[in-house]
């Protein structure tokens, strides 16, 4: 069965946060948005902020998900950042950009069943 690009990147947002779950994160928000750029989860992991971009592949064959966080994609979540930050009362928390690249082996039920995820912590700086 063929992945269909946007539910396949739905299931890997999805597959995300159960991973980030079971670690101990708690999640805040799922695709925040800030005039064009977007956020796809927003999560606490103790004390630290954390801005996660998730990128879902079926294969690797054009490229390794991890490859798709280009420099302007980053400018793209450091505004949306910023936008979310402004919004909080001060101090400022620790945070930082994480990377969650999933690479989709099968699918069952429209529902990732078997894959690959690679959780890249502090993958890139403001």
């Amino acid at each position: 069965m063929p992945f269909i690009p946007h539910d396949l990147g739905r299931q890997g947002e999805m597959t995300a946060v159960t991973y980030l779950l079971e670690k101990g994160y708690r999640i805040l928000y799922r695709n925040y948005r800030y005039r064009r750029n977007e956020i796809d989860i927003v999560a606490a992991d103790k004390q630290t902020l954390c801005f996660i971009e998730v990128k879902t592949r079926s294969s690797d064959t054009k490229g390794h998900p991890l490859e798709a966080v280009t420099p302007e994609k980053q400018k793209e979540i450091i505004k949306a950042a910023s936008a979310y930050l402004a919004a909080l009362p001060a101090p400022e928390p620790d945070c930082r950009f994480d990377v969650i690249a999933i690479i989709a082996h099968s699918l069952a039920n429209g529902r990732i069943k078997k894959f690959e995820l690679e959780h890249i912590t502090n993958a890139f700086m403001a």
